[in-house]
């Protein structure tokens, strides 16, 4: 190994601290409240070493949003892969979504929904990253709302608009978890409950 490798590694060892650590602040502090000198300083590195990886804080937002995006279908939406399609791996998903805010994966929780409220209507790149997973998420659970319809799983519905209240509920129950609802997870399983009645 070349010393060049031996920089390179640890160049990438110390990018991936920084965002992951960057990733855990903004679930707890948003994204906006996130910067670069932030970052050091709660890491112990200088400022100029963090600004040399990210170049700015827009590129560390994204590479945090990216994290959190890959971080979360680890934890939720791969985990779900070998259930049959439809209602069973809708159940799974919820799942596997409520053991991601529960245990939790971040220190506040879901970080899509900690972060998307205060870009809403700041456009940019950001915005245009959370509001992707957003679309992404509700086109997921849309899409196994209306195979178990055409399965004859569960009642005829409208699965965009079920999705899209399926994930209103769910982002409503991770500030209820942070606020100490001990109620929150049952109510989500009662919805879905609802959604999910047999024709």
């Amino acid at each position: 190994m070349t010393s060049s490798d031996g920089r390179l590694r640890r160049g990438t060892r110390t990018r991936q601290m920084i965002v992951r650590h960057a990733v855990d602040m903004a679930s707890l502090d948003g994204l906006g409240a996130m910067s670069i000198g932030r970052i050091a300083t709660g890491l112990g590195l200088s400022k100029s070493g963090v600004q040399t990886l990210f170049g700015t804080k827009e590129k560390l937002q994204l590479a945090a949003v990216e994290t959190a995006r890959k971080a979360f279908l680890d934890a939720v939406v791969r985990p779900t892969d070998g259930h049959t399609p439809g209602a069973d791996r809708l159940r799974a998903l919820i799942d596997q979504w409520i053991r991601y805010v529960t245990v939790p994966l971040f220190p506040g929780g879901c970080f899509r929904a900690a972060n998307v409220a205060e870009f809403d209507s700041k456009p940019g790149p950001v915005r245009d990253a959370l509001f992707r997973d957003q679309r992404d998420w509700q086109n997921l659970l849309a899409g196994e709302l209306r195979t178990a319809v055409e399965a004859g799983e569960i009642q005829e519905l409208d699965a965009d608009l079920a999705a899209f209240q399926l994930d209103a509920v769910l982002c409503a129950a991770n500030t209820a978890l942070r606020l100490g609802d001990e109620d929150a997870v049952d109510k989500v399983r009662r919805v879905v409950a609802g959604l999910l009645k047999a024709p």
